[in-house]
Order: structure tokens, then C-alpha cells, then sequence
């Protein structure tokens, strides 16, 4: 008799649990796979990350060697005597992105709770649809339309007000004195605070979706106006959500490369003024690179500011880590 069938010539328990017992092999190979897969995807990206950073520090270490740390703090950059210093485009690079930051973080608290909780349905989606098209705009638009729109009416009708009336003051005055270019740091600050705006904007109008109706209805009903719900209750409920997406845009806007290129007016030398040129990191590599020759100060001297910039970066996500956590411990 078959080894599979029993005496009365039904099939066996043991021949029954055969199929199984091979899916479940089958089963635990894949997921064996699966798991594998998913592993390297991990340490794909960290290879991916550790690669760029000892590229960078490498291509950069030259500039390190013949300037030390004086390259930090030097503020010529002269291609033709080869005397390299970062600390003109680091001042641009912070200086930019802080004000872009101060630019879109009123707007993009005042567009979501609009859309959160003031927009009618028939305006809601409308506003969320264009807020999402600002982002899938290319950088290099926002740059042209920055040098042909933006930098003329700036030196025109914003610029000229501003130096005959703050330009005097004591102090702040110093932010506001120079020719009426139309380009430089405020123009550059608007341009960036218009790109991160979407992504700031969509965290905020989630971050107050998020939080609960009975919490603001509940101070609806003690007689508190919108503004209270909104200062009381939606913002603190969600201030650590709040706070990523600061630094979210802030991280984005230290990067950003083209559209600063157009506005800011390229221009190694250190100003207070707002409408100063001025240069970044980023602008700096996309404008010198193609003209540094292989092996030259130059080139060493430019991987050594994408090194600083991801240093600057990387600072920048530690300290919305720690800002996070902060805010979730209190």
C-alpha cells in the first residue's frame, strides 16, 4: 500500500502536512531574502553617505594643509594669488537661510491655519493644490523669475524706501545702507523663503489637522476667539512637528544653489547691508568649479566648502534632533 494512504484509502496526516511543510520553507526562504534586502538597503545608505564624506574631506584636505584653519576665518578669495578662505560664503550661507527662514515661517503659520481652519472647502483645495505646485517648481525658474521680476521691482520700489528711511538709524541702519541693486541677501532670502515655503506650509496645515476637534472645541466653548484656539491650543499641541519643519526648511534652504546663483550678485566680500552681494557655499562651487583645473588649489579649496557645508548641514539636523526631543520631554 501507497506509504501516503491509510488502510482505508484515504490519504495520510504525514502526506497531508508535505505541501505545507514545503510553502513554509518556500516562505521562510523569502523572508530570509526579504529581510537580507532590506539590510542592504540600510547600509547601502550608509556606504552611500560615508563615501560622499570621505570624498569631500579627501578632495578637500589640500585647502586644510596649506591654509589650516585660518581657511574658516579668511575672508579673500583670490584665484589669481591662489589665497582661498570660506568665510565669506559661510557668512552667506547662514545669513540667506536665516532670513529666508524669518520671510516663510509668518507666512506658512499664517497659509495653514488658514487652510486648517478658516478656508471654506471650495478654497481649500484650490490653495493646497497651487501650495503644491510652488514645489515641484525647478530652482533654476525660481531663479530666472527672481533676476527679471523680483530684482528690478526690489531695486525700484523696495530697496530705495528702505536705505532713506532705516539707512540713518544707528545700528540697524547697517542693514540697510549700500546702492539699490535689486539683487543681494534679501533678495536671495525672498527667493528661498519662497521655495521652502510649500514644504514648511504642508507640515504646519498636517501637524494642526492632527489635533484633536475635542481639544479645540472644548476652548471654543469656554468663549476662547480663533486666535486663542490657535496660539493655546493647536500650536503647543503640535509645536515639536512645528519645529522639524523649521529646521526642515532651514536645512533646504542652506543648500540651495541655482536660484541663489541669479539673485544674490556672486560677490566674495563680507557686508551687513540686506542689499549687498554677497555669495553662498553653494553658489560659489556651481559658479567656480567648471573653471578649476584637476590638481589646483582651487578645486581643493572648493570640495573644502561642500565638506563645510555638510558639516553646517549636519549641524543643522543635530540640532533639530536635540530641539525635538526637547520639546517632547517637556
Amino acid at each position: 500500500m501507497d506509504a501516503t494512504m491509510n488502510g482505508t484509502g484515504s490519504p495520510s496526516a504525514g502526506g497531508a502536512l508535505e505541501p505545507l511543510s514545503s510553502a513554509r520553507a518556500v516562505g521562510r526562504t523569502a523572508d530570509a531574502i526579504f529581510v537580507a534586502l532590506l539590510w542592504g538597503c540600510g547600509i547601502f545608505v550608509l556606504i552611500l553617505l560615508g563615501l560622499i564624506i570621505a570624498m569631500l574631506f579627501e578632495g578637500g584636505l589640500p585647502a586644510f594643509r596649506n591654509f589650516g584653519l585660518d581657511f574658516l576665518w579668511t575672508a579673500t578669495w583670490n584665484p589669481v594669488t591662489e589665497n582661498f578662505g570660506a568665510l565669506v560664503m559661510i557668512y552667506g550661507t547662514l545669513f540667506s537661510a536665516i532670513i529666508a527662514v524669518v520671510i516663510a515661517l509668518p507666512l506658512s503659520f499664517g497659509i495653514a491655519f488658514f487652510l486648517s481652519e478658516i478656508a471654506p472647502e471650495s478654497l481649500r483645495r484650490p490653495i493646497g493644490v497651487a501650495i503644491q505646485l510652488l514645489a515641484a517648481v525647478p530652482s533654476i525658474i525660481y531663479g530666472m523669475w527672481g533676476f527679471f521680476i523680483i530684482a528690478p521691482l526690489m531695486a525700484a520700489y523696495v530697496q530705495p524706501p528702505l536705505i532713506d528711511l532705516l539707512g540713518p538709524l544707528p545700528v540697524i541702519g547697517l542693514l540697510f545702507q549700500g546702492p539699490a541693486l535689486g539683487g543681494g541677501m534679501l533678495t536671495a532670502g525672498l527667493i528661498m523663503a519662497i521655495m521652502i515655503l510649500p514644504f514648511v506650509t504642508a507640515m504646519f496645515v498636517e501637524t494642526l489637522e492632527s489635533v484633536p476637534p475635542m481639544l479645540k472645541e472644548s476652548a471654543y466653548g469656554v468663549g476662547a476667539t480663533t486666535y486663542e484656539v490657535y496660539k493655546n491650543v493647536s500650536v503647543p499641541y503640535g509645536k515639536t512637528a512645528m519645529v522639524g519643519a523649521i529646521m526642515l526648511g532651514l536645512g533646504r534652504a542652506l543648500g540651495e544653489t541655482m536660484a541663489v546663483t541669479f539673485v544674490i550678485g556672486n560677490a566674495t566680500r563680507l557686508s551687513a547691508s540686506l542689499f549687498a552681494p554677497g555669495a553662498t557655499i553653494a553658489s560659489t562651487i556651481a559658479n567656480e568649479f567648471p573653471e578649476a583645473a584637476q590638481g589646483s588649489l582651487k578645486l581643493d579649496s572648493l570640495l573644502a566648502l561642500g565638506f563645510i557645508l555638510f558639516v553646517i548641514s549636519f549641524i543643522v539636523l543635530a540640532l533639530s534632533r536635540f530641539l525635538v526631543r526637547s520639546n517632547l520631554k517637556s
